[in-house]
């Protein structure tokens, strides 16, 4: 296992360009872009000295509202180089999460695309930003985000007052090499360089500080854990926007020059085929990206002779679901890594070593270099093995902290420097940690303790069910019900009536779900991450149960 390094984004960057200049760095499968190390630094570089000359200096925020293309990967490498912090935007955002998280975070500059999904990105800055289009590019001045003056557009036909790619580009010639090398020999391994805002699954969203130190050695471990070499390919659909794809992906890759085949947005056609042309020896996703490949009509015509690793993360990963990774993709080595953006964000992995049920049943042991405890949450005592708790971690993958948000930076992290997850979860006698849901997504209904994932690892088991989450909804009599909404199998029926009769023949009576939903999809974070609480807000409106609900809360 590698040691700890104390190098900058940046240098590591040239450490690998040193090392491998001809070797492929990142291809893209859906349009002309595939660069050697040497020539993506190059192009970094030439980025990098463009925001100098508009005015980015160390310590700036700049953010970034993109989907993963080329230039959100420049936009990443050349912030780090100088000393700015890279501001990652989450690609489903509308105005009202803009105008927070631009206003919260102080940013200087907005990297952007034109458009994703029903998002008019354009519209939505000019929404905001109503003088811009007659604003000078990256002089434009507004009181109420009083940091902004630089928005970047990445496409052609670049709207009024912004800033195109391709002119940040050439300004590079503005900033001398000499003045951007000062710059670059400034930076320390400790300095904030990444702030990803939590995804806000439960009030405003956070942004957590992340220093070059934290990612650079979480993506060390990670892929050492996935024994990542130079002859490695990686194809990464999840967002860059995230931990997942930032750290577990694209710092993975770095730490061990692994080439990067990057995926702009998940389709499960687009991943099969990347993985198979490009002969990818890893893929990432979150567990419904592989079963909608898996469940996918075209999958049994592709081919990944070379696929052998990633990760599967994000949320629980069904049992059924890795054995199927397993024996249908070829993923002998897939691994599960656990943990949270503020553990930049691995705190627990499954290797490679690692038994098939290990890796099916566990989210491994604590990564190298860092501490993890389970403890009551109610008295903060450490708890024994098998007993479950609150997952706590320390180490050096703990965030800076919440920016501008110190209360908030002290409820997660105790003097100790612990890191209270908020998740609960089990270590057995040999380390292996089983996470075993979030200490707000019990259920507790009639002071029964209900756990939704044990029933949901029980009902995947059913031939006609596709995906399940299960949640507490309010109940009168008994405080909270056992709801469970599924999307079943195409081709496949099923009634409520099978459904409940299916668990109280294999579980315990007050687990049996009172309520049955089939539903088409989950709500979702652009991240992968089901909102459950959405899901309950949207079961106590279907069901009526506004009355139940008051109680509750009065």
């Amino acid at each position: 296992m590698n040691e700890l390094v104390n190098i900058t984004v940046g240098a590591q960057l040239e450490k690998v360009v040193s090392m491998y200049p001809d070797r492929q760095a990142v291809k893209y499968i859906d349009r002309p872009y595939q660069r050697t190390w040497k020539e993506f630094d190059a192009e970094v570089n030439r980025i990098a000295r463009g925001l100098m000359s508009i005015g980015i200096e160390k310590g700036d925020h700049v953010a970034i509202w993109a989907t993963n293309v080329p230039e959100w990967l420049l936009t990443l490498f050349a912030t780090a180089k100088i000393g700015a912090v890279l501001v990652t935007v989450n690609t489903n955002y509308k105005v009202f999460e803009l105008e927070y998280l631009l206003r919260q975070s102080d940013s200087k500059a907005l990297v952007m695309i034109n458009n994703f999904k029903d998002a008019d990105y354009v519209n939505i800055v000019n929404e905001l930003c109503p003088t811009l289009k007659d604003s000078k590019p990256c002089e434009y001045h507004n009181p109420m985000l009083p940091f902004l003056k630089s928005v970047i557009y990445i496409g052609e036909n670049c709207p009024a007052g912004m800033l195109s790619w391709k002119e940040l580009e050439a300004k590079h010639t503005e900033t001398s090499d000499a003045d951007f090398r000062k710059r670059f020999n400034s930076l320390d391994p400790q300095d904030v360089i990444n702030m990803q805002y939590t995804s806000g699954t439960t009030g405003f969203p956070k942004g957590v500080m992340l220093t070059h130190y934290n990612i650079i050695n979480n993506g060390m471990c990670i892929g050492d854990c996935m024994k990542f070499t130079h002859e490695d390919k990686l194809c990464i659909p999840v967002p860059f926007f995230h931990c997942f794809g930032l750290v577990l992906a694209v710092m993975a890759c770095l730490t061990h020059s692994t080439s990067m085949v990057p995926i702009e947005y998940y389709r499960p056609i687009s991943v099969m085929t990347a993985v198979q042309n490009e002969e990818c020896t890893a893929v990432h996703g979150v567990p419904t990206m592989f079963i909608a490949m898996l469940e996918h009509p075209e999958f049994k015509n592709f081919k990944f002779p070379k696929l052998r690793t990633g990760i599967m993360a994000g949320s629980p990963c069904p049992v059924k679901v890795m054995q199927q990774v397993v024996n249908e993709m070829g993923m002998s080595e897939i691994t599960i890594t656990y943990g949270q953006t503020e553990a930049s964000p691995a705190c627990t992995m499954t290797t490679t070593d690692d038994s098939i049920e290990t890796r099916v049943s566990t989210v491994g042991r604590a990564m190298p270099y860092v501490e993890t405890k389970i403890v009551d949450p109610e008295t903060g005592e450490e708890l024994g093995p098998n007993i479950q708790g609150e997952f706590c971690a320390r180490g050096y993958n703990v965030m800076r902290g919440y920016y501008k948000m110190e209360e908030a930076t002290a409820q997660a992290i105790d003097k100790d420097g612990w890191l209270h997850t908020g998740d609960l979860a089990t270590v057995d006698e040999k380390g292996y940690y089983k996470i075993t849901g979030r200490m707000k997504d019990m259920i507790i209904r009639g002071g029964e303790n209900i756990y939704p994932k044990e029933i949901e690892e029980f009902l995947y088991t059913h031939p006609a069910v596709k995906d399940v989450q299960v949640i507490g909804v309010p109940s009168q009599q008994y405080g909270e019900e056992v709801m469970a909404c599924i999307i079943v199998k195409e081709g496949a029926t099923c009634t409520e009536q099978e459904i409940k009769d299916f668990v109280r023949s294999h579980m315990a009576r007050h687990k049996v779900p009172s309520y049955i939903a089939f539903v088409k999809s989950f709500p979702m974070t652009a991240s992968g991450k089901i909102q459950k609480f959405k899901m309950r807000e949207w079961a106590i409106e279907q069901l009526s149960l506004q009355d139940a609900a008051s109680i509750e809360t009065a």
